[in-house]
């Protein structure tokens, strides 16, 4: 009985993935070909949130970038913890190089939880002179009509948040580029078909649109600052309010810089146990949405019962269906340059996430900003307890 049960499991289990990569490139053609809503005469003001902590590659393109937007009235706010942070001088040029831009730097912010990036944006949000707050990560890079499309969707009143993807600007090294290529060929993948299927109910922290009346219908930051996955929180906790998260087409760039392999995992296993914090079910659900060890274990049983042909199928099956999914959503769809030079890299990208899959259901424990945290329910518990 065991092992009839174990046959069909491995011939028929690889058909779960193989069937989500057919639904990925589907979603990915509805959601690509939506044309985006014009937005020519709705620009009301709008206050940017910088939480900062030390340099990213590019750092002052980085915040450049912020001040050249094709947008009447906007006002960017940086906060940093500490008065010897390496990212004051590059603001204060920022102030120099752009004096009609309305730009204010705030040092220090009170320690409200674990995350300390939170703490920034609560005091920033509590500082900002605009209804509507537009956050996002310091090394992001913007296009100039980045604020004409996060400000459209918030026409509708039933919006409460806008988010989007963003493409890797991946330094020339194999451990970057796996990571860019993982998440514009896999990651983007299943946000478009969590859309397709039930909707937006979470956020992505390269940028985060809201307003400080649905911020504090949810309880401010103040009521997740010490979880991980601060973003999923936003926008999940707004659209638990009954309000819409949208998903817009535009994108941003964020930068992959040069790392070994060590810190290519470290970083790869703490957005895993991110993931699995804000998500227990979708976490385990990804058992179903990975070819590869699925199409390499029915090969193998299928050529040992002595069926090559067999063997081979489930291999091109997941070959061609996996790089079919990545081509579409990261050429097709988001234009990628990385993914069209690298795609031959994809199944290399896979056996590497299928590792750090693995090892997330098994760890608790990671280091994050110099500080090493236990995770508990989503939360971050600090091992130091004077921390």
């Amino acid at each position: 009985m065991f092992w009839t049960v174990l046959k069909w499991v491995l011939l028929v289990g690889p058909i779960f993935p193989f069937c989500y990569y057919l639904l990925a490139i589907y979603s990915a053609r509805r959601f690509f070909r939506a044309a985006p809503p014009r937005n020519i005469d709705f620009t009301p003001p709008i206050s940017i949130l910088k939480p900062v902590r030390g340099l990213d590659p590019d750092a002052f393109e980085n915040f450049a970038s912020f001040c050249r937007l094709d947008y009447p009235e906007y006002e960017i706010v940086f906060c940093v913890a500490d008065a010897n942070d390496p990212a004051i001088p590059v603001i204060e040029k920022l102030k120099h190089d752009f004096p009609q831009r309305e730009i204010r730097l705030l040092i220090g912010a009170e320690t409200i939880g674990a995350n300390a990036k939170v703490s920034k944006l609560a005091r920033l949000a509590r500082e900002a002179r605009h209804e509507l707050l537009v956050m996002s990560d310091s090394d992001i890079v913007v296009a100039p009509d980045y604020l004409r499309a996060f400000v459209a969707p918030f026409r509708d009143g039933k919006v409460g948040a806008a988010t989007c993807m963003y493409l890797g600007i991946a330094a020339p090294q194999i451990w970057p580029e796996m990571e860019a290529l993982g998440a514009t060929s896999d990651f983007f993948a299943a946000v478009i078909v969590a859309r397709q299927l039930r909707g937006v109910d979470f956020a992505l922290g390269a940028t985060i649109a809201t307003t400080k009346r649905h911020l504090a219908e949810i309880g401010g930051f103040e009521s997740f600052a010490d979880y991980l996955a601060d973003d999923y929180e936003l926008g999940h906790r707004i659209a638990m309010r009954g309000h819409r998260v949208e998903m817009i087409q535009h994108t941003v760039h964020t930068h992959y810089p040069a790392e070994k392999f060590s810190e290519f995992f470290a970083h790869q296993l703490r957005w895993s146990l991110a993931f699995r914090a804000s998500s227990p079910a979708g976490y385990a659900g990804m058992t179903f949405m990975q070819g590869l060890p699925w199409a390499v274990a029915a090969a193998l049983y299928a050529c040992a019962m002595g069926n090559a042909l067999l063997s081979a199928s489930y291999v091109a099956a997941y070959l061609v269906l996996r790089f079919a999914m990545g081509w579409e959503v990261g050429v097709r769809g988001f234009k990628d340059p990385l993914v069209r030079r690298k795609w031959w890299l994809i199944p290399l990208r896979d056996v590497a996430w299928v590792v750090v899959w693995l090892a997330g259901f098994f760890r608790n424990r990671l280091r994050w900003r110099g500080t090493e945290f236990r995770l508990r329910g989503g939360r971050l518990i600090p091992l130091d307890p004077k921390r």
